[in-house]
């Protein structure tokens, strides 16, 4: 070639001739597989549905709270509870209004004017059966005729038979009809409202006990519907492992037959008459500049650092002798007045840094 022109040298690497088949057969299930697509998706189903002990607790306990037999329940406890604030005792207004100015109701009509009235008609039978006749008597075989003294003693006797035999029972029974009843009362009353209480009490817990027991049987549908998930989770992990098995089985083949498959490498290079006035250019520039081309650098090792610039130990490609030094690049970005490019390599001038 003329004078400063280049020269083109091409070397070819080529895989060892018993590797060839190997990968051509590679390349080629590869190929089919790729042809194939991927693999489909699981075909069967992927999510566990609600198991029947599940569904039917589900539909019992909505059956249970949206039907009439809460709704009874709910209405009977509510309108416990209120009547329990507003001060139910048990008793009717009247009651009540006697209760507290502790009354006892007497006359027609009442537990106590029945009692006067049969108090009453005994006296007056007594009377009218017993006493009076024996007065009469005695008035006769004394004093035929009678007088007004035997009548004043008739009324005496009247008196006092009515006195001992009516007013006297009357007062006692009055006063014990009052002390029973006040005694009575209260204790009715105070078990009226504990009953009300204990029923605002267990209300919560008779209206949720159906509910508790639908969630015991959901508790067994959620573990059946796990198991049943699981069994299918395993059949779309077997599913997914043999849909890949080719590809994974080709994957470990190619491994097994990878190496240096060959390639082409392009060199181009000064003629041969342009050596001389590349071998000047380089030598004058030897004198002041070093070669730091990263590109021409192997085996680089970060090593410390010198006047502020990263130093690196490495080799130059195709010899194994380790240098130290920067990097053209590096110093290129901070210092460019350093760097100078020698047919397309870059050389670093270490005496101005």
């Amino acid at each position: 070639m003329c004078g400063g022109g280049t020269q083109v040298s091409t070397s070819t690497t080529e895989p060892w001739e018993q590797q060839i088949p190997y990968l051509t057969s590679g390349f080629e299930q590869a190929k089919g597989l790729y042809n194939q697509g991927a693999p489909g998706y699981y075909p069967a189903e992927t999510l566990a549905g609600f198991d029947p002990a599940q569904t039917a607790a589900q539909q019992a306990t909505l059956g249970y709270a949206m039907g009439p037999r809460a709704a009874s329940m709910q209405a009977g406890g509510e309108g416990a509870l209120m009547r329990s604030l507003g001060g139910y005792t048990g008793f009717n207004p009247q009651q009540s209004s006697d209760l507290l100015a502790g009354n006892v109701r007497t006359g027609a009509g009442t537990p106590y004017g029945a009692m006067e009235n049969a108090l009453t008609q005994g006296v007056i039978g007594n009377l009218q059966q017993n006493i009076l006749p024996g007065i009469r008597q005695q008035q006769v075989q004394y004093q035929p005729g009678g007088s007004s003294r035997a009548g004043l003693e008739q009324n005496k006797a009247i008196a006092k038979a009515v006195k001992s035999g009516l007013t006297k029972p009357l007062a006692d029974m009055y006063s014990n009809a009052y002390q029973t009843a006040q005694g009575q009362r209260l204790p009715a009353a105070n078990q009226i409202i504990g009953q009300q209480q204990y029923g605002q009490q267990m209300y919560p817990s008779i209206m949720s006990a159906p509910l508790n027991m639908y969630g015991a049987m959901g508790d067994v549908g959620a573990q059946r519907r796990a198991m049943t998930q699981a069994t299918m989770d395993s059949d779309m992990a077997r599913y997914q492992y043999e849909a890949n098995a080719p590809q994974q089985q080709l994957s470990n083949y190619m491994k097994m037959v990878t190496g240096n498959y060959g390639g082409t490498t392009t060199q181009t290079s000064p003629g041969k008459s342009g050596l001389d006035q590349l071998g000047q250019a380089v030598g004058i520039a030897a004198s002041i500049y070093g070669m730091s081309d990263s590109r021409m650098k192997e085996n680089v090792e970060f090593d410390g650092t010198w006047n502020g610039h990263n130093v690196y130990t490495y080799n130059f490609k195709g010899s194994n002798t380790r240098s130290r030094g920067v990097m053209a690049q590096e110093i290129e970005i901070t210092r460019p007045d350093a760097v100078i490019d020698i047919e397309g390599i870059k050389h670093v001038n270490y005496g101005v840094l």
